[in-house]
């Protein structure tokens, strides 16, 4: 039997902001070639992951600046090329302008049920009906970094906290950085292990910000005094005022202790799981224990 063909791929934005009557407007796009209205979208480069994609298609086809947000819907659809896979973020536009272009003749910013009329495609309402949403927030406030790869303990002469990244982990660091900027990061931290900084230091580099330490979220002190880290934890989620997050680098016997304590379970094939924190790995947290959002990023590598 032949396998099935693999899905086109392709990445989005719903483009939100808040109009000066505090209502929620989102942006919805003219494409000429096939005459409909849609959110921007479009399929991803070569070794681009899909939150990159994402931003990028909304720059090339609105000129918009934005800040990427919470994970949004996938949506598959049948086109000629097979079928078409899209991922989308909720995506906050903090500047830009639109010109017409090749793509996209006219761009329009409309109320959310202005919208959800507006657009051709019931994949396209699907996904303003996830920005409509508000039991959860639209966009993470943490980001908690687990250290890339740092070689095997055992074979590490000298003290465990100075145990720097090997080449697999900066090339994790460097691919972090790319990813991560996207979600304009304000601040940066680092539990007070040479692995953890060198994780985070090429995106704070890459932002003109330092890393600043932050011992609470060190294994050994994470477990020795959980409710100090916990505590830290609490106030980073707190609502901001301005688009961006925090990131915060810890390890791997802190993440999950930390994820579980904020009531994120993982789903597995054979029930709830601890929940994952692979080295490189994100995880996006927004909101409070009740109404949070907390999405998983294994890696920020292209598709295979």
């Amino acid at each position: 039997m032949s396998r099935p063909a693999e899905p086109v791929l392709a990445a989005g934005g719903a483009v939100w902001r808040t109009s000066a009557d505090g209502s929620l407007e989102t942006v919805v796009v003219h494409r000429p070639k096939y005459d409909d209205w849609s959110l921007p979208k479009g399929k991803l480069d070569q070794g681009e992951h899909a939150v990159q994609a994402a931003v990028r298609e909304v720059d090339e086809e609105t000129g918009l600046t934005v800040v990427v947000g919470r994970r949004s819907l996938r949506t598959r659809y049948a086109v000629e090329e097979g079928d078409k896979q899209v991922d989308y973020w909720l995506q906050q536009a903090i500047g830009g302008e639109f010109e017409p272009n090749s793509e996209v003749d006219e761009l329009r910013w409309l109320p959310l049920p202005e919208a959800t009329a507006q657009v051709t495609h019931d994949h396209d309402r699907a996904v303003l009906a996830d920005l409509a949403r508000d039991d959860v927030p639209r966009a993470p406030t943490l980001l908690l970094v687990r250290h890339g790869s740092a070689g095997v303990r055992s074979e590490w002469d000298g003290p465990d906290e100075l145990r720097p990244l090997d080449a697999k982990g900066h090339r994790q660091a460097a691919r972090l950085a790319e990813a991560l900027s996207l979600f304009a990061p304000t601040t940066v931290l680092s539990a007070e292990r040479t692995r953890c900084r060198e994780t985070v230091q090429p995106l704070a580099e890459r932002l003109g910000l330092p890393v600043l330490p932050s011992p609470e979220l060190g294994e050994e002190e994470f477990h020795e005094d959980p409710q100090a880290g916990l505590a830290l934890v609490e106030r980073l989620l707190e609502p901001r005022d301005r688009p961006g997050v925090t990131v915060v680098c810890s390890q791997g016997g802190a993440i999950p202790s930390v994820l579980m304590a904020l009531g994120v379970r993982w789903e597995g094939m054979t029930g709830r799981l601890y929940p994952p924190s692979a080295k490189g790995s994100t995880w996006a947290l927004g909101g409070r224990p009740g109404a949070l959002s907390a999405d998983y990023y294994r890696d920020f590598n292209a598709p295979s």
